[in-house]
């Protein structure tokens, strides 16, 4: 489904490599940061990203609400880079995700919520960056350079990072299992065939993405891929905010694309598929083969067979990416250099 050369398509082959790179570039940091957190254990964690990382963000608070029991909260970053107040963040834990490292108002909170008292930590794919200046651990992503405009192999490591976190901070056995799989399941995953989606959104206007629990984040990534390399406009949303109004769009002309979930959080999304078919909708549904007898008038978008539900939700995204080259091919796009984008987006 990919095309040699394609600068987009060669970062999604380098993905596994990256991952599998991580493993050793990110021990040492993250033995330290699992210290400070066993010696002060945070009751809060705050997050701070902007475009890709903000998706990986939505991925950490899943993975630490549902492991740890520890509330996650999204900071505005707008509160410290233009109205200059500090929160009160004494002994929580600030979790700063980016590839580039230098937003103005990411380095800013940053530094914020260390002068306020916070283990700051900054999850980047450029060690040297100001934000990684700003912030007492920095925990590399280990992408490499990236080509395109369009973030996707860092976001992939970004993720990984963030199971390999979780996974050190609960010494949870099927967690660490699954970020050693990794490597080998994202080269799998970018082979799967979702050709059989290419009819369907390359003449749509617009599309929802849907996911829940460990695969909300993959929805949200892909309604911004979509945006970004397809001129295809997507909203995302989890399968049960969908049915709080978004709902009523749906029409034969309005494609749902489903990110199924391997764990607990499927079973509602299978009821929403089936009422879905039955408004007539055209829906999309990435999982297993197995679970596809339960979606017979869906449109099939294969999927690993399930293994641990976080690390399974990683390997959708790096099979939609591949989707993507297809797509913004028929679409006639540049999947590569997409209009009014640059790779490092400075904020304030």
């Amino acid at each position: 489904m990919t095309r040699i050369g394609t600068g987009l398509a060669a970062e999604l082959r380098e993905a596994p490599d990256a991952v599998r790179r991580q493993a050793d570039e990110i021990a040492q940091p993250l033995a330290e940061l699992i210290a400070r957190l066993a010696q002060r254990p945070p009751g809060l964690v705050v997050s701070c990203a902007r475009g890709s990382s903000a998706h990986a963000a939505t991925f950490a608070k899943h993975l630490i609400e549902r492991y740890l029991g520890i509330p996650v909260a999204e900071a505005a970053p707008n509160i410290a880079s233009v109205y200059r107040r500090e929160l009160g963040l004494k002994d929580q834990l600030f979790l700063a995700v980016s590839q580039s490292g230098a937003s103005d108002d990411l380095v800013e909170t940053a530094a914020m919520a260390r002068t306020a008292g916070a283990l700051t930590v900054a999850l980047v794919n450029d060690e040297r960056s100001p934000l990684a200046a700003a912030c007492d651990i920095v925990l590399p992503m280990v992408a490499g350079t990236e080509h395109s405009v369009a973030a996707t192999k860092s976001f992939i490591s970004s993720l990984a990072a963030l199971l390999r976190i979780v996974a050190q901070w609960t010494d949870d056995a099927a967690l660490r299992r699954g970020c050693d799989r990794l490597p080998e399941r994202l080269a799998e995953a970018a082979k799967l065939d979702w050709s059989a989606g290419l009819r369907p959104l390359a003449g749509a206007s617009s599309l929802i993405a849907v996911g829940r629990g460990p695969t909300l984040a993959i929805a949200r990534e892909a309604a911004l891929k979509l945006k970004e390399t397809c001129a295809l406009h997507a909203e995302a949303f989890s399968s049960a905010e969908f049915r709080h109004g978004p709902i009523a769009l749906v029409s034969p002309t309005y494609p749902v694309m489903i990110f199924a979930p391997t764990d607990e959080s499927r079973a509602g999304l299978r009821e929403l598929v089936a009422d879905l078919q039955r408004k007539g909708a055209c829906v999309l549904v990435a999982q297993p083969g197995s679970a596809q007898r339960e979606t017979l008038r869906a449109i099939p978008l294969p999927a690993l067979h399930a293994e641990q539900p976080e690390a399974d939700a990683i390997c959708l995204i790096q099979s939609f990416y591949a989707l993507l080259v297809g797509l913004a091919e028929r679409r006639g796009t540049d999947i590569d250099a997409p209009p009014h984008l640059q790779k490092v987006t400075r904020t304030r």
